[in-house]
């Protein structure tokens, strides 16, 4: 076999590898930049993203900056919120559209999607117009961030969990009901524990949704000022360091329950092999 033909086998073989890493490296740069960032000590330099020298004060000090905590705290209130209510209403939504058939279900799959293809700006503005309309528009705040994080949480909710349950095999549940289970205690013991990988996944998709949305929240955020608001508003004069060290911080929180999740997971499969 020629040079050049082995060359072209090598390459066949690893392309789909080799594209992989590619893309992961694509989307782990600015991460890790944010990372690098979170040490750094720009007080020298006017450009805050040329790295100047080595640092924990960002670490010791990440709410130093005027109003960073406020924001902080209020963005991570309102996706623990959301996604709670987003991950039960939409687990709900998902077992009915999946395991019943009623007047309506195709089109109630169809409007699940709209609110995941409608731009951000379109329904921002659709929230607001409902909001005034119902003589909310002096009372813009909380309430009102939080029912829209709702809003479009839910349709990523149903869509991920909906799609756990086409996955899973309907002779498990079957061979639980002929060792005479009850459909309650199938539910719990089998149903349940099968589709909680889903659940969590929706739940955290939920949650980082919530706390980085900026447009749908701008439009119906009053006086209410989230961490993108404020990062947004920190941008005009120069984004301090610490905005670094909370996203690392999400990350690695992010990373941990996915791990943890994974881990988890496989102890289960393995018990439930043995």
């Amino acid at each position: 076999m020629s040079t050049l033909a082995r060359l072209r086998r090598w390459i066949g073989k690893h392309l789909v590898l080799g594209l992989g890493l590619l893309v992961l490296v694509y989307t782990f740069v600015p991460i890790a930049v944010v990372v690098l960032m979170s040490f750094n000590n720009n007080s020298k330099s006017k450009n805050v993203y040329k790295f100047q020298d080595f640092t924990w004060n960002n670490w010791l000090h990440p709410f130093k900056p005027g109003g960073m905590k406020d924001s902080v705290i209020l963005s991570i209130e309102i996706a623990l919120l959301a996604t709670l209510v987003a991950t039960i209403l939409g687990t709900l939504a998902a077992f009915a559209l999946s395991r019943h058939k009623f007047v309506g279900r195709r089109a109630a799959n169809l409007i699940i999607f709209l609110p995941m293809a409608s731009p951000e700006i379109v329904m921002g503005s659709s929230l607001l117009a409902l909001f005034v309309s119902r003589g909310f528009g002096g009372q813009l705040g909380f309430v009102t961030i939080l029912i829209a994080h709702v809003m479009f949480c839910l349709s990523f909710v149903i869509v991920t969990v909906k799609a756990r349950l086409s996955g899973l095999d309907d002779n498990l549940e079957q061979a639980a009901m002929d060792l005479y289970a009850n459909e309650v205690q199938t539910f719990w013991r089998v149903t349940f524990p099968l589709v909680l990988p889903g659940i969590i996944g929706a739940a955290l998709l939920s949650f980082s949704l919530s706390f980085d949305d900026f447009i749908i929240t701008n439009l119906n955020a009053g006086q209410e000022v989230t961490f993108p608001m404020f990062v947004y508003g920190a941008n005009q004069r120069g984004v301090p360091m610490q905005v670094n060290v909370i996203g690392t911080a999400m990350f690695v929180i992010a990373i941990a329950i996915v791990l943890g999740n994974e881990i988890f997971r496989r102890r289960q499969e393995k018990a439930l092999a043995a």
